[in-house]
């Protein structure tokens, strides 16, 4: 049997990556891909493996995804295993040349591809957007009353600031919009539309980022490749 996947089960069991990033915005705590190489490396040396991470640019239609693999391999006899992930470059992001936009990309799809060699599961972490949680109301017993069903409006540039930033009402729905691929009004995606309401600087919109992709991995969307 390759040696590889008993030592990868002992570095899964035994890693602890902690989140070293916070959220001002959104008030939470989250981890980058640069937080989990820092915590596996004792790991890794303890247990005689190497890990390596690499990305490839891959058009698909006219947009382009980065497509992240990581790689571990046991020393001893060359056994390795790997898991890749994919994340979306952005056509446009104020204030980031055309470098950051691929490096951004770049980090979100290595993130994903650790989480899925290591083990490390996202959708529990308190960093995960939750569009909500509502729990359903006792009733007596009688029929209930139906009410008219009000219609899901999607935030347009009539809402306020304050509404539209993280922890505000309608910031969780713009967050669903742009998830899953629907496009304002206006024609823009929900991304841009949302950043020119609220003036999002390069912080903001690494946040918003890192929500969105939170909200496809808790929900199972994958890119269309």
């Amino acid at each position: 049997m390759e040696k590889i996947h008993s030592k990868l089960s002992a570095i899964q069991s035994a890693l602890k990556a902690p989140k070293s990033q916070y959220n001002e915005f959104g008030h939470y705590k989250y981890r980058k891909a640069e937080d989990i190489l820092e915590a596996v490396k004792p790991l890794l040396s303890a247990n005689g493996c190497t890990l390596t991470c690499t990305d490839e640019l891959i058009l698909v239609g006219d947009r382009y995804y980065i497509k992240a693999t990581a790689v571990i391999t046991c020393s001893e006899d060359g056994s390795s295993v790997q898991t890749t992930a994919f994340a979306r470059e952005e056509a446009e992001k104020k204030g980031m040349d055309g470098s950051q936009v691929t490096g951004a990309s770049s980090s979100y799809a290595r993130k994903y591809a650790l989480n899925g060699l290591l083990c490390i599961d996202d959708t529990a972490d308190s960093d995960t957007t939750n569009v909500g949680d509502s729990k359903p109301e006792k009733t007596s017993g009688r029929k209930p009353v139906q009410k008219a069903a009000e219609p899901k409006t999607a935030p347009e540039k009539t809402s306020g600031k304050a509404d539209m930033m993280p922890g505000g009402k309608l910031y969780a729905m713009v967050i669903e919009y742009y998830a899953t691929g629907k496009v304002s009004k206006s024609g823009k995606d929900y991304r841009t539309a949302w950043a020119e309401q609220v003036g999002a600087n390069e912080e903001m919109l690494e946040a918003f980022d890192h929500d969105v992709a939170s909200y496809r991995l808790a929900h199972n969307i994958q890119p269309a490749f």
